[in-house]
């Protein structure tokens, strides 16, 4: 469905004032001060590999579409 020009401009401008919204909501959020950079990073270490829960596996491998042998297959930036 295509949009003619005055719908365009009232998503656009709804869009804007949702975004504005969210904004000012975030930055009203206050973060503690003890927390260092690596936990407000949302990144995680990586460990070794070498442990491996088998049923976290078998999940996967039940929900790959395609997979060979201990591998599977997917795309690769198709986004």
């Amino acid at each position: 469905m295509a949009l003619n020009d005055q719908e365009r401009a009232k998503v656009e401008k709804e869009a804007r004032a949702l975004l504005e919204g969210f904004s000012k909501t975030l930055s009203k959020i206050k973060l503690k001060e003890n927390k260092t950079i690596d936990q407000l990073s949302g990144f995680r270490t990586e460990g070794s590999g070498e442990k491996c829960d088998s049923y976290f596996r078998e999940r996967m491998f039940a929900n790959a579409s395609e997979k060979e042998g201990d591998f599977i297959i997917a795309e690769r930036k198709s986004w």
